[in-house]
């Protein structure tokens, strides 16, 4: 008989081991910890995409670059540039991350800025999330 197991991440099966940062750092000591593998690739996805190439010396081709984008026309050509841009990112970085939705669209709230929606999962996983971001 066939089934879809699932994958339980062997850091997850010990809820006191801190596996990353937690972003934004709103703790008063700065850093707060990740303590389970969903947290942990969140938040590694924000930092990626809010880290341009060259911030971070010792990794110098870390981050995505978003911010290349910058003062272009606010169209549809843009939009969806942008789109394939963050799909061929996250192909090539977090290959084990599946995008489920991504729209770029421009912000109901804020003239002239965007707002870019990441729905992602990992297969045979319960790890799954939304991020969004507004340029």
């Amino acid at each position: 008989m066939a089934f879809n197991p699932q994958f339980i991440a062997p850091a997850n099966l010990n809820p006191n081991i801190g596996l990353g940062i937690q972003i934004p750092f709103t703790n008063p000591n700065v850093f707060s910890s990740t303590y389970n593998t969903n947290e942990t690739i969140k938040n590694n996805l924000i930092n990626y995409f809010l880290t341009n190439p060259g911030e971070i010396p010792l990794n110098p081709t870390f981050g995505a670059g978003l911010r290349n984008f910058l003062f272009n026309q606010l169209n549809q050509n843009t939009f969806s540039g942008i789109e394939s841009f963050i799909k061929s990112k996250i192909q090539k970085v977090f290959p084990q991350v599946n995008i489920s939705q991504l729209t770029v669209s421009p912000s109901s709230t804020i003239d002239n800025s965007i707002t870019i929606q990441l729905t992602y999962y990992i297969p045979n996983s319960n790890i799954n999330g939304n991020i969004t971001f507004n340029f």
